[in-house]
């Protein structure tokens, strides 16, 4: 049973930047301070910072378990898009294009299964670029037949350029904007008062 719980606990993510020697606002001696990675979670988008055990190191694009029954964690923190490095948010981009490429049937899926959100907004409209027309085109499309890829998607719905990078481009919109209402890819962490 207790397999299970660590199963479910374990938060796959890809480094974004890896400090061997700590932040550098840290004032503590270089030996004293521990080396940290900033992470990208991969199932929901979560910021991590990630203090590593002694004797670990990562490089970019590794994927691990950022959680703090992995062997190669010491402590994890939840952080905003502010909060990263700079080499971690220019590095942001292409590690969620890599994760909507390696899990292409997932976010084909999105445009199979969104729904209206309301009466007047649909999660397809949540998308950049898609407004009422193109939404109402992928609408018919999956009617008829299920998207099995984004080429596929592309190919049969006219207008829809890119599909893949138009759910980039919203999956780093809700991780840099703090006050949107709607979110579909990213999880945020209810802030307590």
């Amino acid at each position: 049973m207790s397999e299970q719980n660590d199963d479910e606990e374990q938060v796959p993510a890809v480094v974004l930047d890896y400090l061997p020697h700590g932040r550098a606002d840290d004032d503590r001696p270089q030996y004293q301070k521990p080396a940290l990675a900033y992470a990208l979670g991969v199932e929901e988008f979560r910021l991590f910072e990630v203090t590593l055990e002694e004797d670990v190191s990562l490089t970019i694009t590794d994927r691990f378990d950022a959680d703090r029954g992995d062997d190669l964690v010491d402590n994890v923190r939840e952080i905003e898009h502010a909060d990263l490095s700079t080499a971690a948010q220019s590095e942001l981009e292409h590690a969620i294009r890599d994760v909507v490429e390696s899990n292409e049937r997932r976010f084909v899926d999105f445009y199979n299964d969104a729904q209206p959100i309301t009466l007047r907004l649909h999660q397809l409209n949540l998308l950049p670029g898609i407004g009422k027309k193109l939404r109402n085109n992928i609408l018919e499309n999956r009617k008829r037949k299920p998207f099995q890829s984004f080429d596929d998607l592309e190919s049969r719905v006219s207008g829809l350029h890119n599909p893949k990078e138009v759910l980039v481009e919203r999956i780093l919109e809700e991780i840099r904007e703090d006050d949107l209402k709607y979110r579909t890819f990213v999880r945020v962490e209810e802030q307590q008062e």
